[in-house]
């Protein structure tokens, strides 16, 4: 009688490891151990066939990119390992110009096109939403245009500016932060804020706010209005605040600002890295995950001005 041996998960090991030897050591360019990587995401039913794979059933050839966010890339497959683990793991992220630098690619386009599609693989399809005690508020970002002052409309003018909303899931009654939700709104009217509401908080929800007139109402979640005054607005809602200044200073600090065009995107990247930073290696894995089911994206697709998430 025989017996198969489960083969290791290469992943498990980088998990939780704090440093990039162990990624360099399982993800290094070697045949053998990408061989053992590839059936991760087409199961075992295929066998090598030099570049391409053949089901052993029907014959049927595929590539192991095809059909994914990396479909049609020239690039190596090691490369795209590099750039999620970068992008997933570095504390403050990395952009398109550092991702050139350090993988040594042969274009900035080639880098932006690489970061923007795995930027695309950064919302989890199905995420559960925020549930609980939910801080919710409001924030501007400065985008300024050949139009637009120097520092922006004045008090909730939209002029110069790029209007976010922002929800943070508060644990164990108030002493941290846990999940967090941000999205580019039109305005700070009912209808936008309700349906930011309605997309990111799970029904019997309780939002936590300051009292502005957007928010009473909206169906399925709690109101917990509590109006500033002359108070600070981050002694009333404190983790909202720390989180849009994190957002301003990290968008300042990485991409030197946002843009209108891609906010959504980066709004997600913030996210993504803000939710799994207790745990960041392993969010290597869910971004590759995401990537691997996320259907392909040209370059084209992505300057749409219709192109979605």
């Amino acid at each position: 009688m025989s017996y198969s041996v489960p083969q290791p998960d290469p992943f498990r090991k980088i998990d939780h490891q704090a440093s990039y030897y162990p990624f360099l050591t399982i993800f290094q360019i070697n045949p053998e151990r990408q061989r053992r990587l590839i059936p991760l995401r087409l199961g075992t039913l295929f066998g090598a066939v030099r570049p391409l794979w053949e089901c052993a059933g029907c014959g049927k050839q595929t590539s192991v990119t095809a059909g994914t966010i990396m479909h049609h890339s020239k690039l190596p497959l090691t490369t795209w390992f590099w750039a999620a683990y970068l992008m997933a793991t570095h504390s403050n992220g990395i952009s398109a110009l550092q991702l050139q630098r350090q993988l040594a690619l042969g274009s900035y386009k080639s880098a932006w096109l690489m970061a923007a599609k795995l930027r695309r693989s950064m919302v989890a399809p199905g995420r559960s939403p925020l549930a609980g005690l939910v801080e919710v508020d409001e924030t501007e970002i400065i985008c300024r245009s050949k139009n637009d002052p120097l520092t922006g409309g004045g008090g909730r003018s939209h002029q110069g500016k790029i209007l976010v909303a922002g929800a943070v899931e508060i644990e164990d009654g108030g002493a941290g932060p846990g999940r967090i939700r941000l999205g580019e709104v039109p305005d700070y009217s009912a209808r936008s804020l309700h349906a930011f509401l309605k997309t990111n908080l799970v029904p019997g929800a309780t939002a936590k706010t300051d009292g502005w007139s957007g928010y009473p109402g909206a169906p399925g979640v709690s109101h917990d209005p509590h109006v500033v005054g002359n108070m600070a607005a981050h002694i009333v809602l404190p983790w909202a605040h720390r989180i849009f200044s994190n957002l301003k200073v990290w968008a300042l600090g990485v991409y030197h600002g946002l843009r209108r065009k891609y906010l959504q995107t980066y709004l997600d990247e913030f996210v993504f890295r803000f939710n799994r930073r207790r745990t960041p290696h392993a969010a290597f894995r869910s971004l590759l995950g995401i990537a691997a089911a996320h259907a392909p994206l040209g370059y084209k697709m992505l300057i749409s001005p219709e192109a979605k998430a």
